[in-house]
């Protein structure tokens, strides 16, 4: 059997397993699997030896380390309610703007992004908290759904992230390092923010209906007390935040030793707001264990895929085809974008990762286009998958913890243009790569 063949039949098969609705990481392994046989004359032990020396050499990994540590942090914080201050604070200094307290849900949602670096803790924390308030004060249900789930997307792309710490280890490049991933992350996680914040904030002014602002008798607070409430309830995570980021862009830790310091520093952050309690940490470390499962497996499954696909040729086959195209390396680009934007409809962000970072990234650097850019583009790409239909992960986190009168038909049409949004940004990100290899260059000379 060709090469092409088993390439496309290896493609089909894995899209007709994920429609069955098998588990992702038991699927990518399985059809590794199969394939692998199929490649290698049936040698069972040899293909076993490859799987083996592979699923090794990620337990190995040093980087990963991190992906526990990390998540350890989000779920501290997620228990220990350091977003609700923020939001409450945020909701008086904003709430008699036309879309405040919209603007503030932004706001909390993109400083606890980077305290987390998890899209479920976002999302659920903030549909909890601003998913009932928005519906009493009155704003757009769609509008508010849209809110919640697109700002609570950020945690994935915003450093710390996991899928980051995740692609970083995936490369083992210099110029992908998860330090630099980190740094180059974090201007587009602001340009996002930002777009939400001008989108809701235009929206609402011109049509008052949709955001109104809260009632004057509830805006009694003096401009004293207003800079009082953010400042105590700003500074802890922002603090955090320092503290995480700016040991691993001063070089002075690893981001796995910069990690293990957010955990201690959510812990204090705990015990300082008197949320630090057996429970809590029992939860946090199950949590936390599970999660970490759950992504070591997808890790292993989808190496096991990528191995196989590559050792069968199927890489060399998707190389040629693209390349072998008599088109702007642009219109390649465009290509891998667009199919990368499908399989989040469809697939986990980690098994895209896993199966198309290994394929797509020799392909970018015969393009000559710079690999750190290019990693940026496919996480910022990747973000949309949370919010995309029929599987978009943020959209079910919500409705999960949403009042009903939040509907999934509802849900669907407020984030159409908040993913519009992520498309300009972006399409602002080619035009302009230096938002994304600006800090980088600053920071690490690259």
């Amino acid at each position: 059997m060709s090469v092409e063949i088993l390439t496309i039949l290896m493609f089909l098969t894995l899209m007709a397993t994920i429609a069955l609705g098998h588990p992702l990481a038991v699927t990518l392994a399985a059809v590794a699997t199969v394939f692998g046989l199929i490649d290698n004359g049936f040698d069972v032990p040899g293909l076993l030896g490859l799987f083996a020396n592979n699923a090794w050499g990620i337990f190995l990994n040093y980087t990963l380390v991190a992906i526990p540590l990390f998540i350890f942090m989000a779920q501290i914080l997620d228990r220990s309610k350091v977003s609700e201050g923020l939001f409450d604070a945020l909701y008086i200094v904003l709430g008699g703007l036309r879309g405040g307290l919209g603007l503030a849900v932004i706001v909390v949602s993109t400083v606890f992004a980077a305290t987390t670096g998890i899209v479920g803790a976002s999302v659920v924390a903030m549909g909890l908290m601003a998913g009932p308030a928005l519906l009493r004060r009155g704003y757009d249900t769609a509008l508010s759904a849209g809110i919640i789930c697109s700002s609570g997307t950020l945690g994935i792309l915003i450093p710390p992230s996991i899928m980051l710490v995740v692609y970083g280890g995936l490369t083992g490049q210099k110029e992908t390092s998860v330090g630099n991933l980190f740094a180059a992350a974090i201007l587009p996680g602001l340009l996002l923010s930002g777009l939400y914040l001008l989108y809701v904030g235009i929206r609402c002014y011109l049509n008052p209906k949709m955001g109104p602002p809260i009632p004057a008798e509830d805006r009694t607070a003096t401009v004293g007390q207003k800079i009082t409430m953010t400042m105590k309830n700003f500074v802890p995570p922002f603090g955090l935040i320092l503290t995480v980021m700016g040991t691993i862009l001063a070089g002075i830790a690893t981001p796995t030793e910069a990690a293990a310091l957010g955990c201690v520093g959510a812990l204090v952050l705990a015990l300082v707001g008197r949320k630090l309690t057996w429970e809590v940490i029992t939860q946090a470390c199950i949590s936390t264990a599970r999660t970490t499962a759950m992504i070591m497996a997808l890790f292993i499954g989808g190496k096991f895929f990528s191995v196989v696909f590559l050792s069968m040729g199927g890489g060399d086959v998707v190389s040629d085809v693209l390349l072998g195209m008599e088109v702007s390396p642009y219109v390649v680009f465009l290509i891998m974008m667009t199919v990368v934007f499908f399989m989040g409809m469809f697939i986990d962000w980690a098994a895209i990762l896993l199966v198309v970072v290994p394929i797509f990234t020799p392909i970018a650097m015969d393009l000559d286009f710079n690999p750190l850019w290019f990693a940026m583009m496919v996480c910022i790409n990747l973000q949309t998958s949370f919010l995309t239909p029929p599987f978009g992960y943020s959209l079910f986190y919500f409705k999960g913890v949403a009042p009903p009168e939040y509907t999934m038909a509802t849900i669907y049409k407020g984030i159409i243009p908040f993913v519009a949004l992520q498309i300009v940004a972006l399409v602002t990100m080619v035009f302009f790569p230096g938002i994304i290899t600006y800090l980088p260059s600053v920071f690490f000379g690259n």
